[in-house]
């Protein structure tokens, strides 16, 4: 087939608008040239034809390649296209409104313990198996009103399952055509002009027919899910009095033919869903038509990126040799920047902040070559000591004992390095003692960590501001403490009976008493152990009910005086009489909705 013969089609035709300005560029370039010609006020016009100017021959060619790359650059902007190929059709999902009936029928007991319960239990597993798409949930009884708008996240309307109750309605009443004309409106605000809407209710009248087929006129499917047996029951209205309903199911199919949908009563299993076609939205009713009327799915193929290689070039043609070229070029071979170059950037003080917190964390993954390092780096006192620290963790005690020497020799007087220091030597000590009596002892060279042990809280604390003048005692308290202990180690294991042997002796003495005593005291040790376990059992439930955030918000703190103690008991007493009402929101929601309304606001949200 010739390439003349072949159809040609532009994607987007409204680029070759563009191409309007093609000749008053090319008269732009061609009055620029004759304006920048040096010979025309040095040589007769005559003359001018038979001048041989080189220049002015790569000016001119200059000036018609960049029309041409124009015109090829617009032409490609357009796409251009000479054949048709399939390209697959996007298959949106089908949205779903779910109608609610919220009547005091809801409250019937003919489908134990009520129909209000078997309806959430079926909206919740509809919003669990619901394969995509965006769902929104409506309540109706005498008016309806939205509960979630369309969203594409299920959780989003399961949250006010718990919520739905007839009490939240601000009027009784049953008006199925009022709920699915909202529906529709809600699916409109969307922007669908498609989709599916669930009525769930007991009974339907005339007008919610007239309702469903205009639905069905806009596009939009209406279908029933039966609530209740045919048998009915009896149940009660706002006013007090009773009243008996049924389900109607003849209505309900009447409803759903004028609707273009489907009818199924609710069962105990999910085959009522899928006979409504609402838990795979791409299978379903509105879907199927969807797709039926979309066409074959032939679409123009833009060929407009086979201009690209000629204007690339004309482009090519356009680039000038020169210095900026060459030094383009060289960018690539530049040397990137090592990573630490950063610290040029940095004050001193940040540096050595940086360093400490490095050998701080090489500390605790007892890394100690690699701190030892880092605190080499860094002059003051506290880098001296947390490096001794290091130093005697890794066994070095010899050069432990000069670290903490040289940080006393800046800052005399430190207590930390003073006691760790006697802690180092003691270790010393020991360690050549042992050596002498070779090996013999439980304590032996391969413990090098008993002298860093008191030291490790103050390493942490003192690594994270090198700068601080009074940070080597920060933690002096707890070194001086740890030190002793330290020491307590060295001694043989029987110079210091455990803890538990001091305590073993009274709970002998309690247990043994407990075999002969009378029966009173039997009765009021097993009362104060029953009452044990209740307090451990109630402690246990309400950790198990509170949330980390709860736990945290309820901590007392341990400096609490008795009058915060009343305080904060008073406040958790009067938070628990506050009554769980998770309706009260809708409910006030859908009162105020009802009240304007009422005063000619017609059915805006």
């Amino acid at each position: 087939m010739s390439v003349l013969a072949l159809p040609l089609q532009f994607v987007r035709p409204e680029w070759l608008w563009a191409l309007l300005a093609l000749p008053v560029l090319a008269w732009w370039l061609l009055r620029r040239e004759r304006r920048d010609d040096p010979w025309r006020d040095a040589v007769d016009p005559h003359l001018l034809a038979h001048l041989v100017d080189r220049g002015r021959s790569r000016g001119m060619a200059f000036a018609l390649g960049g029309a041409l790359a124009y015109l090829l650059a617009v032409v490609a902007l357009a796409g251009p296209g000479w054949r048709q190929v399939e390209q697959p059709l996007r298959q949106d999902a089908v949205p779903l409104v779910v109608a609610l009936d919220l009547s005091s029928h809801v409250l019937a007991g003919d489908l134990p313990p009520s129909r209000l319960a078997h309806a959430r239990a079926k909206l919740s597993a509809l919003l669990e198996h619901r394969q995509g798409g965006q769902v929104g949930l409506v309540a109706w009884a005498g008016e309806a009103f939205t509960v979630a708008p369309l969203t594409a996240d299920p959780a989003n309307v399961a949250v006010f399952l718990d919520a739905l109750h007839p009490a939240i309605m601000p009027v009784d009443g049953q008006q199925p055509d009022q709920a699915i004309e909202w529906s529709v409106r809600l699916l409109h605000q969307a922007g669908f002009d498609r989709g599916q809407v669930l009525l769930v209710t007991n009974d339907a009248d005339a007008r919610a027919v007239e309702a469903a087929r205009q639905a069905a006129a806009d596009g939009f499917e209406v279908s029933l899910l039966g609530l209740g047996s045919e048998a009915g029951a009896t149940h009660a209205r706002p006013d007090g009095t009773q009243a008996t309903t049924r389900l109607e199911t003849g209505r309900l199919r009447d409803v759903a033919a004028a609707g273009n949908g489907d009818f199924a009563p609710l069962a105990a299993d999910m085959s009522d869903l899928r006979a409504l076609g609402v838990l795979d939205p791409q299978t379903s009713g509105v879907a199927a038509k969807s797709r039926d009327g979309a066409g074959a799915g032939l679409a123009w193929q833009d060929e407009g990126y086979w201009l690209l290689f000629p204007l690339m070039v004309l482009v090519l043609f356009g680039f000038r040799r020169g210095a900026a070229v060459g030094i383009l070029l060289l960018v690539p071979w530049f040397p990137a920047a090592e990573l630490h170059a950063a610290e040029l950037w940095k004050r001193p003080d940040q540096v050595q902040h940086q360093r400490m917190a490095e050998a701080a964390e090489a500390y605790r993954a007892e890394e100690y070559d690699r701190a030892i390092g880092l605190y080499g780096q860094v002059e003051g006192p506290v880098a001296d000591y947390n490096r001794g620290n290091a130093l005697a963790r890794a066994g070095d005690y010899a050069g432990a004992i000069e670290a903490y020497d040289e940080a006393l020799r800046q800052r005399p007087g430190m207590e930390d390095a003073v006691a760790n220091r006697q802690a180092v030597e003691a270790a010393m000590r020991k360690q050549e003692s042992e050596a002498s009596e070779d090996g013999q002892g439980e304590g032996g060279p391969g413990e090098p960590g008993q002298p860093g042990q008191p030291d490790a809280g103050q390493q942490e604390g003192e690594s994270g501001d090198p700068d601080s003048a009074g940070q080597g005692e920060q933690g002096s308290a707890e070194a001086e403490g740890d030190p002793s202990g330290e020491g307590g180690d060295q001694q043989p294991p029987d110079a210091r009976p455990p803890a538990g042997d001091e305590q073993e002796p009274a709970e002998d003495a309690g247990n043994g008493g407990g075999s002969t005593p009378a029966d009173p005291q039997e009765q009021q040790e097993a009362d104060e152990a029953q009452r044990q376990r209740m307090q451990q059992a109630l402690e246990n439930a309400r950790a198990d009910g509170q949330s980390e955030t709860e736990e945290a918000a309820q901590a007392v703190p341990s400096n609490e005086t008795p009058e915060q103690r009343e305080r904060r008991l008073a406040n958790e007493a009067w938070l628990r009489r506050v009554p769980d009402d998770p309706g009260g929101l809708l409910r006030e929601k859908f009162r105020i909705e009802y009240e304007r309304r009422r005063m000619g606001g017609g059915w805006e949200e």
